[in-house]
Formats: C-alpha cells, sequence, structure tokens
C-alpha cells in the first residue's frame, strides 16, 4: 500500500467518502471532456473535414487523472458479448483503452460512442451519488449534492451536445435522437437551477460567467432551433461552431465546479483543523481530570449522600404537594364546572358556547329584606350559610350545576356544561321541588318560630356561557332565558315553583309532574306571560309543601363533601 493510502485510510470516514466523492467528481469530468472531443472527432472525419483535435492529448490527461486516483470504486459496465461485469481500476483502464483503439469515422461508432461514455459516466455518478448519502451526517452534504447536480448537468449537456452537432452537420434529427436531445436538455438546465438553489452564492457566478460568455447567446438560440427540428441543409461549418460554443460554455461551468471543489476543501481542511484542536482539549482536560480525579471522587461520594437526602425529602414533599394539589383542585372544581376547570388550567382560554336548550332555576328567601333588618351580620351569615349548605348537599343527587348564589338569591341551570339531551327540565324540576319540600320545614336558626319561605321560578331556552374575568374569574350565563327565569322567580308566590308555559310544555312532552295554570301575569319586559305552578309529580298526590322532611334538612350541621375534602376527610 502506498504512502499517500495510508494517509488516507487515517483520515475519518466521512472526510475519506468526501475525497473519494470528489475524486471521482474529476474522472467523470475528464470522461466527458474525452467524449465530446472523441465524438467531434469521428464526426469531422465521417462528413470529410480534417479534425482540428487530437483526441491523443486527451487520452493521455484522462490516464494522468485515472492514475493518481487515491480510491477506484469497482463500476458496473456491460461487456462485449453481453451482460454487466464490475471492474476494478485495472480492468476499467484495460476496458478503455481498448475501446479507444476501436475508434473509426463509420457512422455506427457515433452510436457506439456516446453509449459508451454515457454509460461509464452513468455508473460513476450513481456511486456518487451513494457517497454523498454516506457524508449526509455532515455540514458538507450541501455542497456535494450541489457538485453532483452540476456534474450531472454538464454530463447531460455533452450528450445533448452530440445531438445538436449532427443536427446541424445532418440537417435533422430523427425518431429517438431529437427525443433524446430534448430530455438531455432539459434535465441539464433542471440540475443546474438545482446546483444554484443548493449554494445560493453560485448565482451571481453564474449571472457573469453567462454575461462573460460570448457565445452564450447564440447557444441559446441554437438550442430552439434545434428544438423545432425543422429540416434544413447540413452545414457542417454550422456544426462545428455549434460545438466549440457548447465547448467554451460547458468549460465555463468547469469553472463552477473549481470553485465548489474549493469550498468543499476549505470545509475539510477546516473540520480536520477543528478535529486536531478538540483531540488537544481533551488531551489537556484528561490530564487535568486525572489528575483531580481523587478530589472528583471526594466529592463525588458527598454529592451522592446529599442528592440522596434530597430526593428522600423531595419525594416527601412531592407527596405533600400532590395531596394540596387534589385539595386545590377540589375547591377549583367546586368554583367552577369540571369540564370549564379542566380546560381552564390546560389552555387559560374557555370560548363562550351556545346552548340551544337548557333550565335555569331561580329561588329566594320570601321576607329576607325584613328578616336582615331585625337580624345582626352575624346572623344574617349564619342563616344563609345554614340553608345553603342543606341545598348545595342536596342539589349533588341531580344533574345540575350551581351557577351561584347573591344574597338570598340561588341560581342553577341544567343542560350545561355538559349536555344532557331533554333531561335539564325533569332535573331542575325534580331539584325545586325536592328543595321546597325541605325548605317548608327549614327554622331559622335565631328565630325559631319561624319557618323559611321560598319562592321559586323556572324557565327553559337557549343561553351563552362562559368564564368571565381574569382576576376571579366566574362561569356566568347569558341571555333571555335567564332573565326570563329570574322573572318567574320575582313574580312567583312563597313555596311555589312558578314556571312559564315553554317549561310547562317540555314537561307535558316528557310526562310525570302535574302543574296549575296560573293564567296571565304582567311580566317586566316582557308584557304579558301565560304561566303554571308546578305542584308534583304524578306519582304524589300531595302537595309540595306537605313533603315530608328531607334526610338532608334533618341535620342542621350537615356540610357539603367538599369542605370535609379540603380538610383531607373522607377523599379517595
Amino acid at each position: 500500500m502506498s504512502p499517500a493510502q495510508l494517509q488516507f485510510n487515517k483520515l475519518p470516514q466521512y472526510l475519506i467518502e468526501v475525497t473519494i466523492a470528489t475524486e471521482l467528481g474529476r474522472i467523470v469530468t475528464y470522461m466527458q471532456l474525452e467524449r465530446s472531443e472523441v465524438a467531434f472527432y469521428v464526426y469531422t472525419n465521417a462528413n470529410g473535414s480534417t479534425p482540428s483535435i487530437d483526441i491523443s492529448q486527451r487520452f493521455e490527461v484522462t490516464d494522468s487523472a485515472l492514475q493518481n486516483i487515491t480510491n477506484f470504486p469497482p463500476v458496473s459496465l456491460p461487456q462485449e458479448g453481453g451482460g454487466i461485469v464490475e471492474m476494478d481500476l485495472t480492468a476499467f483502464r484495460n476496458r478503455l483503452n481498448e475501446f479507444r483503439q476501436k475508434i473509426s469515422s463509420e457512422e455506427s461508432s457515433m452510436s457506439e460512442i456516446l453509449q459508451w461514455y454515457t454509460t461509464v459516466n452513468a455508473a460513476m455518478l450513481d456511486h456518487l451519488t451513494n457517497q454523498i448519502k454516506e457524508t449526509d451526517n455532515s455540514g458538507v452534504w450541501r455542497y456535494l449534492l450541489a457538485f453532483k447536480s452540476l456534474l450531472r448537468s454538464i454530463e447531460s449537456i455533452g450528450i445533448s451536445s452530440v445531438y445538436g452537432v449532427n443536427y446541424f452537420g445532418r440537417g435533422v434529427l430523427r425518431g429517438l435522437n431529437y427525443i433524446n436531445y430534448v430530455k438531455q436538455d432539459a434535465i441539464a438546465k433542471d440540475l443546474l437551477n438545482g446546483t444554484l438553489n443548493y449554494v445560493p452564492y453560485l448565482k451571481n457566478v453564474y449571472k457573469k460567467l453567462t454575461n462573460a460568455t460570448k457565445n452564450y447567446g447564440s447557444i441559446q438560440h441554437k438550442s430552439d432551433i434545434i428544438v423545432q427540428n425543422i429540416k434544413r441543409t447540413p452545414n457542417i461549418t454550422e456544426a462545428i461552431d455549434y460545438f466549440e460554443s457548447v465547448a467554451s460554455y460547458t468549460n465555463e461551468l468547469r469553472k463552477l465546479q473549481q470553485d465548489l471543489r474549493l469550498v468543499i476543501k476549505n470545509y475539510v481542511d477546516d473540520d480536520l483543523q477543528h478535529a486536531a484542536n478538540q483531540e488537544a482539549v481533551g488531551i489537556a482536560i484528561l490530564i487535568v481530570v486525572l489528575a483531580v480525579s481523587p478530589i472528583i471522587i471526594w466529592l463525588v461520594r458527598n454529592a451522592v449522600a446529599t442528592i440522596q437526602l434530597y430526593a428522600a425529602n423531595l419525594a416527601s414533599k412531592a407527596k405533600e404537594l400532590k395531596k394540596e394539589k387534589k385539595k386545590s383542585d377540589s375547591l377549583l372544581l367546586q368554583m367552577l364546572p369540571p369540564s370549564v376547570a379542566t380546560q381552564l388550567k390546560q389552555t387559560k382560554q374557555v370560548p363562550a358556547e351556545f346552548y340551544s336548550c337548557v333550565t335555569v332555576y331561580f329561588s329566594d328567601i320570601v321576607g329576607f329584606t325584613e328578616i336582615s333588618a331585625v337580624s345582626t351580620p352575624l346572623e344574617v351569615v349564619t342563616f344563609l350559610n345554614k340553608i345553603y349548605k342543606l341545598f348545595d348537599a342536596r342539589i349533588e343527587c341531580y344533574d345540575v350545576y350551581k351557577v351561584e348564589t347573591i344574597g338570598d338569591s340561588y341560581m342553577v341551570a341544567s343542560g350545561l356544561p355538559v349536555k344532557n339531551g331533554n333531561k335539564h327540565v325533569t332535573e331542575i324540576a325534580s331539584m325545586a321541588l325536592d328543595l321546597l319540600a325541605g325548605s317548608a320545614h327549614f327554622k331559622i336558626p335565631h328565630r325559631k318560630s319561624e319557618t323559611l319561605q321560598m319562592r321559586s321560578g323556572a324557565h327553559v331556552g337557549p343561553v351563552v356561557a362562559g368564564i368571565v374575568g381574569s382576576k376571579m374569574p366566574r362561569y356566568c350565563l347569558f341571555g333571555d332565558t335567564v332573565n326570563t327565569a329570574s322573572r318567574m322567580e320575582s313574580t312567583g308566590e312563597a313555596l311555589k315553583i312558578h314556571i312559564s308555559s315553554d317549561m310547562k310544555k317540555a314537561l307535558d312532552a316528557i310526562g310525570g309532574y302535574k302543574t296549575e295554570h296560573r293564567g296571565l301575569v304582567d311580566v317586566k319586559g316582557k308584557g304579558l306571560m301565560d304561566t303554571y305552578w308546578l305542584t308534583c309529580k304524578e306519582s304524589i298526590t300531595q302537595r309540595t309543601v306537605e313533603m315530608e322532611t328531607p334526610t338532608y334538612l334533618q341535620d342542621e350541621d350537615s356540610e357539603p363533601v367538599f369542605m370535609r375534602r379540603l380538610r383531607g376527610e373522607d377523599y379517595n
């Protein structure tokens, strides 16, 4: 193995692959040049002209490049008897020399020459593509892709130029020759655009190149003529001019290749320098680590002990935090509906939602103003706390949501935020009868001789619900349904449930409830409304006010479940 090969093998793997790719690209370039000159040489011989090219010099340049390549990959090429054979560098050079010796000026030789060189270059370009895929984990891949695309573009230009020379020299391209010209010309342009997109700074270089190329406009014009493929008088002079113009243009494109090779070389050199610097730094760090390793071991042992102690404390705190989080979540779920609270915690924003049909319930205490006037603030608060604690505990038996309490006003809704079909009407109706039955037997704590008189009202209809406020957000309902339900309550009577005709119709559609017709009532903001009293369920013959006191009202010291949960009692 040569010294150069030994040095080559010491390089990092991706740098080896980059070197192989660039060297292989250089060989493809020489083969492209050889193909163009050989094809032109044969063409001019076939047309009786004296060749102006010494192809032996071109052969020597290609052989020199093959001799100096560091690593030539095996390439698969067609053999004379048919089939594909894989060749190493020696076999390839022998096969190349055999082909060169067969070059003649016969018409059939032009197709054979084009096929041979195109096949060789295609095999090398395929291998070049594989090499670039192997290096795509480094930053140089973009330049290598541009290099490959430019190389393929020049390859397609060289192939199309052979057909172009035939067109001007023979006057027309027939059948497959014309199709191949159009195909290769389009591929060349597309690959060139790809190169300029991969390395944008080359766009300005290419623009200057085309401006400096004298025959660039003539090449484009002649390309359009060939694409039209109009039969014309053969002109060997025009064919030679076209060949020389394309050769000049491809030589300029190869200057772009040289620029890319320089960029790739600089990148690789910088990477090697960086790797050398990192190696030096790594050695210095290793020496320092070895010097201070006893101290590091001692510090690590102390750190491990500290971490273990911290981990034990952290586990204890995590349990406490989890317990407190459960408490805070429980409290949050009492302030907002569970579905809304969950959404608010996750997205910090809950959009308002329209509900086409819900039931809204209002109640207040008859004579509350008079009671408050002759009671102390503490007595009023104690009174409201007891009655609403009992109400809150009872409504947990129904599919309803307590919206809010303001003073002696108690607001409940069903059918939101989780829709429940048409159950909302019966849920509110049953709850209202239940609360009314219990309130009739509730004794005012500081006035034992007086019983609570509650006035209720309910209405069915559409509402809009959403979170209002950011400092202390509340789940609020809006719409005419809310106003109408409030009016049903305010225009009702003590110990009765006042409902609208809409709610009466909804109850009748479901069945199971008895109502009494009240008649027309002048409702503020609504005018005259036909309303009803909700009296009882059909299975119960007595009036609501005569129902037995529910068990949940028999214990005046009962409290909602969430209060016990906040203290850690009865919590799963």
